[in-house]
């Protein structure tokens, strides 16, 4: 199968495109700078510069994951709207694709699996959530609801869409852990604020697999919690963290800091969702890593 993945040369796509390899699939990643990433991708990668690249040679299923990172720098207008643009317009070109296969007397892909966020709901305070959970009306939810509206327009040209709402992605070599490892080592690391709000989470190897899970099913559609099934708060991930490292925790980082050094993006850092994956569960996924202790040891131990 011909897998098309924006976002494939980035800490979840490498691992996927890895694999869909393994499994006998074709991965094909689109980047702007082919050279500069064919040495992170599996032989044989079509890499291409622009997803309309690919109509002449269609791909069977879409795994969207591009987009900006959230917290690379304070939310000024102009970042908020390159946080946007980063997912609205590769968004907006898989459904175009999708649209041109179609009409073109051809088949649209079969599936896309379209990366959302736990930002979604906004902040949720200690409530569980779920997929059924009313979003909070903030930045966040309105930066996700626009990428997810967008992506089920390939609905209409007979693509089956898949949204998964991620937590933090954990594992070695990048994501929210290559920033904490370091202080956390040298013994400085420490909650954020109250530490009372909650950190949904998942391992990198969950997250790939939950994506093949996806795009295997054919019945599953909608928004899926691309999350462990049990989230912690900051103060519980910094007590399991410092513990699994063998180091104190014993500066905690007030909030008043926090929202003097990022402004409105310390909003990432000081609420949460306590976001549980039921969809996933129900549909019959299993996790190898349900608790962020069994996370924490396979990836630092």
């Amino acid at each position: 199968m011909r897998v098309l993945i924006t976002g494939g040369s980035g800490f979840v796509g490498q691992r996927l495109c890895q694999r869909l390899k393994e499994a006998g699939h074709r991965p094909l990643v689109v980047s702007r700078e082919p050279n500069r990433v064919r040495d992170r991708l599996p032989s044989g990668t079509d890499i291409r510069r622009s997803v309309l690249d690919f109509v002449d040679t269609p791909p069977a299923a879409i795994v969207n994951l591009a987009g900006e990172s959230i917290a690379a720098r304070r939310w000024s207008d102009d970042q908020k709207k390159r946080l946007i643009d980063s997912r609205v317009n590769v968004t907006r070109d898989l459904v175009m694709l999708c649209e041109q296969l179609a009409s073109a007397g051809g088949r649209a892909p079969a599936v896309m699996v379209s990366a959302s966020a736990m930002g979604y709901y906004g902040d949720q305070g200690d409530r569980e959530v779920t997929e059924e959970t009313p979003p909070h009306d903030e930045f966040t939810h309105r930066l996700c609801k626009r990428w997810e509206d967008i992506a089920s327009e390939a609905v209409d040209f007979g693509t089956r869409v898949a949204l998964l709402r991620t937590g933090l992605v954990l594992d070695q070599g990048g994501g929210a852990l290559q920033k904490m490892l370091p202080p956390f080592r040298l013994g400085l690391g420490g909650r954020f604020g109250d530490g009372k709000q909650f950190m949904p989470w998942v391992h990198r190897e969950d997250l790939v697999r939950a994506i093949l899970f996806l795009l295997d099913n054919e019945e599953l559609e909608g928004p899926f919690n691309g999350s462990a099934p049990h989230p912690v708060t900051n103060a519980e991930f910094t007590r399991v963290l410092a513990k699994q490292l063998g180091r104190p925790a014993l500066l905690p980082v007030p909030a008043i800091v926090l929202e003097t050094a990022f402004g409105e993006m310390s909003r990432l850092l000081l609420t949460g969702a306590d976001m549980r994956p039921k969809r996933l569960l129900d549909a019959g996924f299993e996790f190898r890593f349900p608790t962020l202790e069994a996370a924490l040891a396979d990836i630092l131990g």
